[in-house]
Protein backbone atom coordinates (compact mmCIF):
# COMPACT_ATOMS: atom_id res chain seq x y z
CA UNK A 1 0.00 0.00 0.00
CA UNK A 2 0.72 3.76 -0.37
CA UNK A 3 2.09 6.03 2.23
CA UNK A 4 2.00 9.29 2.89
CA UNK A 5 4.66 10.56 4.82
CA UNK A 6 6.54 14.49 5.01
CA UNK A 7 4.69 15.07 1.72
CA UNK A 8 6.36 12.24 0.22
CA UNK A 9 3.83 8.89 -1.26
CA UNK A 10 6.04 6.11 0.07
CA UNK A 11 5.04 2.25 -0.71
CA UNK A 12 4.79 0.15 2.37
CA UNK A 13 4.09 -3.58 3.42
CA UNK A 14 4.69 -6.32 5.62
CA UNK A 15 8.32 -5.33 5.57
CA UNK A 16 8.62 -2.49 7.42
CA UNK A 17 7.13 -0.33 9.61
CA UNK A 18 3.75 2.49 8.63
CA UNK A 19 5.40 5.46 9.09
CA UNK A 20 3.87 7.47 11.77
CA UNK A 21 3.32 11.65 12.22
CA UNK A 22 4.92 11.89 15.15
CA UNK A 23 8.46 10.77 13.62
CA UNK A 24 7.94 13.61 11.44
CA UNK A 25 8.94 15.64 14.41
CA UNK A 26 12.07 13.61 14.28
CA UNK A 27 12.86 14.60 10.47
CA UNK A 28 11.82 18.20 11.29
CA UNK A 29 14.25 18.56 13.95
CA UNK A 30 17.01 17.43 11.26
CA UNK A 31 16.31 19.88 9.19
CA UNK A 32 16.27 22.71 11.07
CA UNK A 33 19.71 21.99 11.68
CA UNK A 34 21.07 21.01 7.76
CA UNK A 35 21.62 23.96 5.85
CA UNK A 36 19.77 24.35 2.75
CA UNK A 37 22.51 25.63 1.02
CA UNK A 38 25.25 23.85 2.18
CA UNK A 39 26.67 20.40 1.35
CA UNK A 40 25.81 17.80 4.53
CA UNK A 41 26.31 14.73 5.08
CA UNK A 42 23.20 12.75 7.16
CA UNK A 43 22.90 9.27 8.40
CA UNK A 44 19.63 7.38 9.16
CA UNK A 45 20.41 4.11 10.82
CA UNK A 46 17.36 1.84 10.71
CA UNK A 47 15.69 3.61 7.79
CA UNK A 48 13.08 0.89 7.14
CA UNK A 49 11.10 1.98 3.95
CA UNK A 50 13.68 5.12 3.34
CA UNK A 51 10.57 7.51 5.22
CA UNK A 52 13.36 9.90 7.07
CA UNK A 53 15.88 9.62 4.54
CA UNK A 54 14.13 10.41 1.84
CA UNK A 55 11.88 13.23 3.61
CA UNK A 56 15.35 14.72 4.42
CA UNK A 57 16.40 14.36 1.12
CA UNK A 58 13.77 16.06 -0.43
CA UNK A 59 13.72 18.99 1.35
CA UNK A 60 17.78 19.18 1.30
CA UNK A 61 18.79 18.60 -1.78
CA UNK A 62 22.47 19.69 -1.73
CA UNK A 63 22.85 16.75 1.68
CA UNK A 64 24.19 13.48 0.48
CA UNK A 65 22.27 10.98 2.93
CA UNK A 66 23.31 7.50 3.62
CA UNK A 67 20.25 5.00 4.97
CA UNK A 68 21.67 2.11 6.46
CA UNK A 69 19.55 -0.94 7.47
CA UNK A 70 19.69 -4.81 8.33
CA UNK A 71 16.81 -6.33 7.09
CA UNK A 72 17.29 -7.77 3.57
CA UNK A 73 13.44 -7.16 3.06
CA UNK A 74 13.32 -3.70 4.03
CA UNK A 75 16.41 -2.73 2.72
CA UNK A 76 14.84 -3.62 -0.92
CA UNK A 77 11.78 -1.89 -0.01
CA UNK A 78 13.86 1.60 0.62
CA UNK A 79 16.07 1.26 -2.24
CA UNK A 80 12.47 0.46 -4.16
CA UNK A 81 11.06 3.98 -2.48
CA UNK A 82 14.35 5.55 -3.39
CA UNK A 83 13.98 5.29 -7.07
CA UNK A 84 10.26 5.88 -7.08
CA UNK A 85 11.30 9.12 -5.79
CA UNK A 86 14.56 9.36 -8.22
CA UNK A 87 16.40 10.66 -4.75
CA UNK A 88 19.55 10.55 -6.25
CA UNK A 89 21.40 11.91 -3.18
CA UNK A 90 20.09 8.87 -1.45
CA UNK A 91 22.27 5.89 -0.90
CA UNK A 92 20.73 2.82 0.95
CA UNK A 93 23.20 0.39 2.45
CA UNK A 94 22.81 -2.72 4.24
CA UNK A 95 24.26 -2.37 7.88
CA UNK A 96 23.50 -3.33 11.20
CA UNK A 97 23.73 -0.08 13.04
CA UNK A 98 27.39 1.40 12.45
CA UNK A 99 28.60 -2.54 12.06
CA UNK A 100 30.81 -2.21 8.67
CA UNK A 101 30.11 1.75 7.79
CA UNK A 102 32.64 2.69 6.31
CA UNK A 103 32.46 6.46 5.93
CA UNK A 104 33.54 9.88 6.57
CA UNK A 105 31.95 11.70 9.50
CA UNK A 106 28.29 12.86 9.54
CA UNK A 107 27.11 16.35 10.14
CA UNK A 108 23.76 15.01 11.31
CA UNK A 109 23.27 11.20 12.55
CA UNK A 110 19.21 10.53 12.61
CA UNK A 111 16.99 6.84 14.21
CA UNK A 112 14.35 5.90 14.37
CA UNK A 113 14.99 2.53 16.05
CA UNK A 114 13.23 -0.39 17.64
CA UNK A 115 12.45 0.90 21.47
CA UNK A 116 9.06 -1.24 22.69
CA UNK A 117 9.96 -3.58 25.36
CA UNK A 118 8.82 -7.07 24.76
CA UNK A 119 5.73 -7.05 26.93
CA UNK A 120 4.00 -3.83 26.25
CA UNK A 121 0.14 -4.22 25.70
CA UNK A 122 0.49 -1.70 22.94
CA UNK A 123 1.82 -4.12 20.88
CA UNK A 124 -1.53 -6.11 19.89
CA UNK A 125 -2.99 -2.74 18.95
CA UNK A 126 -3.45 -1.39 15.73
CA UNK A 127 -1.19 -2.03 13.01
CA UNK A 128 1.55 -3.23 15.36
CA UNK A 129 0.76 -6.94 15.35
CA UNK A 130 0.97 -6.50 11.22
CA UNK A 131 4.72 -5.01 11.60
CA UNK A 132 7.92 -7.04 11.60
CA UNK A 133 8.83 -7.30 15.78
CA UNK A 134 12.12 -6.24 14.90
CA UNK A 135 11.96 -2.45 14.21
CA UNK A 136 9.67 -2.29 16.86
CA UNK A 137 10.70 -4.31 20.07
CA UNK A 138 14.30 -3.74 21.85
CA UNK A 139 14.79 -6.62 24.51
CA UNK A 140 14.81 -6.28 27.26
CA UNK A 141 14.05 -2.75 28.39
CA UNK A 142 13.29 -1.33 25.18
CA UNK A 143 16.79 0.90 25.52
CA UNK A 144 18.97 -1.67 23.80
CA UNK A 145 18.88 -0.05 20.12
CA UNK A 146 19.14 3.61 21.19
CA UNK A 147 22.31 2.55 23.79
CA UNK A 148 24.32 1.30 20.34
CA UNK A 149 22.61 4.17 18.42
CA UNK A 150 23.67 6.58 21.02
CA UNK A 151 27.01 5.31 21.86
CA UNK A 152 28.71 5.20 18.74
CA UNK A 153 27.31 8.15 17.28
CA UNK A 154 30.49 10.77 18.16
CA UNK A 155 33.55 9.14 16.72
CA UNK A 156 31.33 9.00 13.63
CA UNK A 157 30.26 12.66 13.68
CA UNK A 158 31.98 16.06 12.77
CA UNK A 159 32.56 18.23 15.97
CA UNK A 160 29.19 19.95 16.65
CA UNK A 161 27.79 17.64 14.56
CA UNK A 162 23.98 16.37 15.85
CA UNK A 163 22.49 13.27 16.89
CA UNK A 164 18.96 13.38 17.14
CA UNK A 165 16.85 10.10 18.27
CA UNK A 166 13.37 9.03 18.19
CA UNK A 167 11.78 7.28 21.48
CA UNK A 168 8.94 6.36 23.66
CA UNK A 169 6.68 8.47 25.74
CA UNK A 170 7.92 7.33 28.72
CA UNK A 171 11.94 7.32 27.34
CA UNK A 172 12.96 10.92 27.27
CA UNK A 173 14.66 10.93 30.62
CA UNK A 174 17.05 7.70 30.03
CA UNK A 175 17.82 8.54 26.09
CA UNK A 176 18.60 12.39 28.14
CA UNK A 177 20.99 10.07 30.64
CA UNK A 178 22.54 8.33 27.95
CA UNK A 179 23.07 11.29 25.97
CA UNK A 180 25.02 12.84 28.69
CA UNK A 181 26.97 9.31 29.44
CA UNK A 182 28.07 9.49 25.84
CA UNK A 183 29.65 13.35 26.12
CA UNK A 184 26.92 15.37 24.22
CA UNK A 185 26.61 18.18 24.55
CA UNK A 186 23.70 20.64 24.01
CA UNK A 187 20.87 18.52 24.63
CA UNK A 188 17.57 18.84 23.62
CA UNK A 189 13.87 17.20 24.24
CA UNK A 190 11.05 17.77 21.91
CA UNK A 191 7.78 17.08 21.95
CA UNK A 192 5.36 15.37 19.17
CA UNK A 193 2.03 17.42 17.67
CA UNK A 194 0.11 15.36 20.76
CA UNK A 195 2.80 17.22 23.30
CA UNK A 196 4.20 13.98 23.95
CA UNK A 197 8.04 13.70 24.75
CA UNK A 198 9.04 12.37 21.42
CA UNK A 199 12.66 13.01 20.05
CA UNK A 200 16.04 13.59 21.82
CA UNK A 201 19.30 14.96 20.35
CA UNK A 202 22.61 16.47 21.21
CA UNK A 203 26.09 17.64 19.71
CA UNK A 204 29.33 16.26 19.36
CA UNK A 205 32.27 17.43 21.27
Amino acid sequence: MDCEFGGLDLAVDARVLIPRPETETLVEAALARIPVDRATRVLDLGTGSGAIALAIARERPAAQVVAVEASAPALTLARENAARLDARNVNVVAGDWYDGLDEPPFDVIVSNPPYVTPLDPHLRDGDLPHEPLQALVAPPDGLSALRIVVAGAPKRLVPRGWLLVEHGHDQADAVRDLLAQAGFAGLVALRDLAGIPRVAGGQAR
